[in-house]
């Protein structure tokens, strides 16, 4: 990451981190942090902010898909796959996506995986 984009990177998480000390609640704060974190290589802190937002909003399809892509880069694959069913579940269809994210390339070698696409193709 260029340098000046790393220090953007880094004045957006203080930032974020300081609202979300003021409003431990703030989903999108907490959504836009478990983003930030994760682009940063701070997974650990992402599947801490994904899971807080699971909590608040258990509802949310693209809450538990981005923290199946964080357990996914942890190399939680049941986990992750766990997650993946949860969001696809609750309405998560974005096939083209979830088929290129590299987040979720732990997972793509899969059975469960590959099965679970197959269930969001169009038939036709």
């Amino acid at each position: 990451m260029p340098r000046a984009r790393a220090q953007d990177t880094a004045f957006e998480i203080g930032f974020f981190e300081s609202v979300l000390r003021r409003n431990p609640r703030d989903t999108t704060v907490i959504e836009l942090l478990g983003g930030l974190y994760t682009r940063q290589g701070r997974i650990a802190d992402g599947l801490k902010m994904d899971r807080k937002l699971v909590k608040l909003q258990p509802g949310n399809a693209t809450a538990h898909y981005n923290l199946a892509c964080s357990l996914a880069l942890l190399k939680r694959q049941g986990d992750a796959l766990r997650e993946l069913q949860t969001a696809v579940r609750l309405g998560y269809r974005d096939l083209d996506w979830m088929q290129q994210d590299p987040d979720l390339d732990a997972l793509k070698h899969r059975p469960e995986f590959q099965a679970m696409l197959q269930t969001l193709k169009p038939q036709s």
